[in-house]
């Protein structure tokens, strides 16, 4: 049996290689139990070498944080913008659309010229601000408490007015993917607005720059079986797309 040194050795360099490890796996490879697997990660993640997962731990960060609109709006900037650009050219004439909050769907509202007539919904500030010049886009605010970290709005009033419609299409951003728990926010109050947004549209689009998937935020929208459609960048994994595209979800990468 090897010793504590060589595990953590063996444990390190398989979380390089494959950016995440399975204690169950972990126990087979290496004959050990699982609580000894279990004390292993807990010694590596207290020196900051890995973050502990249920059943396991990875290479990154797996839990959100909320940050500033201002501060996530320099983040993978580039990519927001193409995804952005690509999201635009699903919006149709004459068409219905909700679009939520977050700095993905911030970059596809600046990117949206329609020829005909558009009606916008949106919880998010920032967004109708940018739609408003444009005389042929009618924007539906939603109402209710500001979150000045995200520059929209979450609550009731809210949700009376999607209870009474009902739209062709929803863009959605998201701090999280989780091919298991689904798709995530960092607050409980917008994660229930979102789901709302989900029962008023036929079809969901996520809108997520590949450091979004494998990540959980504090609160659940929705399971990623609901999802129709998710643009993102080069960065998936091509396990990642498989995976996806076998749940009947369409994968487009910028």
């Amino acid at each position: 049996m090897i010793n504590i040194a060589e595990r953590h050795q063996y444990i390190l360099h398989k979380i390089q290689t494959d950016g995440s490890v399975d204690v169950q796996a972990l126990c087979k490879e290496l004959d050990v139990s699982s609580v000894t697997i279990r004390k292993d990660l807990k010694l590596l993640e207290d020196k900051n070498l890995l973050f502990r997962t249920h059943g396991g731990a990875t290479l990154n960060n797996p839990y959100t944080v909320d940050k500033p609109v201002n501060e996530k709006e320099q983040l993978q900037s580039t990519e927001k913008m193409r995804i952005g650009a690509l999201a635009a050219d699903l919006v149709e004439d004459n068409d219905s659309i909700i679009i939520a909050s977050g700095t993905t769907v911030l970059a596809l509202a600046r990117c949206i010229r329609p020829k005909g007539n558009l009606t916008v919904i949106t919880s998010a500030l920032n967004v109708a601000l940018e739609l408003v010049h444009h005389s042929n886009i009618e924007v539906i605010q939603l109402g209710g408490l500001l979150r000045k970290s995200s520059s929209s709005v979450t609550g009731p009033y809210s949700d009376n007015i999607l209870g009474n419609v009902f739209c062709s299409k929803l863009f959605l951003g998201v701090d999280g993917i989780d091919l298991e728990f689904g798709l995530t926010t960092t607050n409980a109050f917008e994660a229930h607005l979102n789901r709302q947004m989900i029962d008023s549209s036929q079809k969901i689009i996520v809108l997520a720059d590949s450091t979004k998937f494998g990540k959980r935020g504090f609160g659940k929208i929705c399971g990623i079986d609901e999802v129709d459609h998710i643009i993102t960048d080069s960065g998936i994994s091509p396990q990642t797309i498989k995976n996806l595209e076998s749940m009947g979800i369409k994968v487009s990468i910028i």
